[in-house]
């Protein structure tokens, strides 16, 4: 992955996660191709496969190929949460990917959810924050409630 950012203590559970979803026939979509740079501060990005990133590159978003596979299984689902920009979307030569994918989930045919102040900004920015249904700047949060952890602020309510 060249100079990109790497949790390598998360690489075991994203194999882990990985082989669920084979063993349980689920359709997993990762990114094919990604922009790389050489620094964040670059002007343009060049786009190659996943596995070709240089080693004195980073990657910085996802490429058109994959935007692309994302659009055509967002687009026509029933629902789609969204936690986490796919770039660095602040910087306009790595925004294209995140914000194809915010206009994928503004089109989208069902229910959307856009958790996470990053992922919100990133909507807002491209112009589609009024599109989705619920918009939560509490990611984490959101996350943890999918996964059926309590929450402290319904668990009081509740009581």
């Amino acid at each position: 992955m060249g100079k990109s950012l790497v949790e390598v203590d998360k690489l075991a559970l994203a194999r882990s996660l990985i082989q669920r979803a084979q063993d349980r026939r689920v359709k997993l979509l990762l990114p094919t191709d990604l922009v790389v740079a050489s620094s964040l501060d670059a002007e343009s990005g060049q786009v190659v496969p996943i596995t070709e990133v240089p080693a004195d590159a980073m990657a910085l978003d996802v490429g058109p190929r994959t935007t692309e596979a994302f659009r055509t299984v967002i687009l026509p689902a029933k629902a789609l949460f969204w936690n986490g920009p796919l770039g660095l979307f602040e910087k306009k030569p790595f925004s294209e990917g995140t914000f194809a994918i915010a206009k994928a989930g503004a089109d989208c045919a069902g229910f959307t959810v856009v958790g996470g102040g990053d992922s919100v900004a990133a909507v807002n920015q491209a112009g589609y924050g009024s599109r989705y249904d619920h918009v939560s700047t509490g990611g984490g949060a959101s996350l943890e409630y999918l996964e059926g952890r309590p929450m402290p602020g319904i668990e009081a309510v509740r009581t």
